[in-house]
């Protein structure tokens, strides 16, 4: 087993052993701790670590040692390779959530309160976008949704409205694959000391590292790519101030309950073991896809960041290792045909989410974006005719043999 403190070279050798602290028992694995409390060796112990005056777990509500396994290993990667301003290696804490929505829920209610604002941009996921419309007003939080690929107008809306509390970024976004600038929408809302959320799911941290550009807290939802294989729902906020996330973020992440479970925990750590290998398969299989696509007569439109084609192709080759294995495409035959085409897949899968080993395909507008209004979607360029693709580490040429067959006539 590699020393803790060993210096990783590469990605994947610290997906594969950080984090791991080495069981009593000696298992090779961290087994899965299904206990829903812990004991201590006298009364004054469990004081202690009631008082944080000792390390220690009281109850899985609050922590336990599977979830602080995914935890650490999760940190260890978005943290790969980032120095602080000092050149210190940077040290993140993360919480790990029983789902994506769990997370982005304590990172809004332990950073804002009634009366402050969110800025953000169109085209997030539609259970984000759905948080923004439907709870946060009932709590007096409001969302202002900008444009924020055009920086004018970001910082016109900063500089507009000193509610604004928290900029909240998503990209690449879902399902229109729009990509946001990290570093310059980070340099703005620093300077007009905002803080700076990021929802790195899509590219996960072997693809995009957003505490290299100076942001505040980091979403994924750990169910998609960090998982790879569909087995569990999970999520996980991660935020550099560690005081912060040790007592204000902690503390509402336990009161309001989103805790992982061991088990999910458990298969959310062997699935990034392997994240960047499934990674460089998912984005090679992607890119000739979009090629394929690209070119052919029943498409009208491939959103795909790999392509020169999409208007956001060259930021996203700045912040981005890789393009990513998420496209959505629009068909010349429109919904009807988008319906046609699905109804014929044999090897790909019609299914929500993505990031799992086997191709996923789903129509967003009846889908992930249902309870967003037709209108607001359609601004956000998610039409009724729009196919979000999740590629994924299949042979490439059975995903176009598929994928030719179904469009075939369209």
């Amino acid at each position: 087993m590699a020393n803790k403190e060993f210096p990783y070279t590469g990605f994947t050798s610290l997906a594969v052993h950080a984090g791991h602290e080495q069981d009593p028992n000696y298992a090779h694995l961290t087994p899965i701790y299904a206990s829903s409390t812990f004991v201590y060796d006298s009364a004054e112990q469990g004081m202690r670590r009631f008082s944080k005056q000792e390390e220690g777990y009281i109850y899985s509500r609050w922590g336990n040692p599977t979830f602080t396994e995914a935890e650490k290993k999760i940190a260890a990667m978005e943290c790969f390779g980032v120095a602080t301003t000092n050149g210190d290696p940077l040290q993140v804490k993360a919480l790990l959530h029983a789902s994506g929505m769990a997370a982005i829920t304590t990172l809004f209610i332990s950073n804002l309160k009634a009366g402050d604002k969110i800025l953000s941009h169109f085209s997030l996921y539609g259970g984000s976008q759905e948080m923004m419309d439907k709870i946060l007003p009932g709590l007096g939080i409001e969302a202002v949704i900008v444009d924020l690929r055009d920086l004018n107008k970001a910082e016109e809306a900063l500089k507009a409205d000193p509610k604004i509390r928290m900029v909240y970024l998503e990209t690449p976004a879902n399902p229109t694959v729009q990509c946001v600038d990290i570093a310059e929408l980070t340099q703005l809302a620093k300077k007009y000391n905002k803080l700076v959320a990021c929802d790195n799911t899509f590219a996960t941290p072997y693809l995009q590292q957003p505490f290299r550009y100076g942001v505040d807290f980091i979403i994924h939802s750990t169910t998609k790519f960090l998982n790879g294989h569909g087995t569990a729902v999970g999520g996980v906020l991660l935020g550099r101030d560690i005081e912060f996330m040790n007592n204000r973020a902690a503390k509402t992440y336990q009161l309001l309950g989103g805790n992982s479970n061991p088990f999910d925990a458990f298969l959310l750590i062997n699935g990034m073991r392997t994240l960047e290998i499934r990674m460089e398969r998912h984005c090679h299989n992607a890119t000739e896809i979009a090629n394929y696509l690209e070119v052919h007569k029943a498409v009208a439109k491939v959103n795909y960041t790999g392509l020169s084609s999409h208007p956001d192709h060259y930021l996203a080759h700045k912040q981005m290792r890789h393009p990513g294995a998420i496209m959505s495409i629009e068909l010349k035959g429109g919904l009807q045909a988008g319906i046609q085409m699905m109804d014929r897949l044999q090897l790909c899968t019609r299914t929500v989410s993505l990031g799992t080993c086997d191709t996923l395909l789903c129509h967003p507008a009846s889908m992930t974006h249902y309870g967003v209004p037709k209108a607001q979607r359609e601004q956000y360029g998610i039409t009724d005719g729009l196919i979000r693709m999740s590629i994924g580490i299949e042979n490439v040429q059975d995903i176009l043999m598929d994928l030719e067959q179904s469009l075939k006539g369209l």
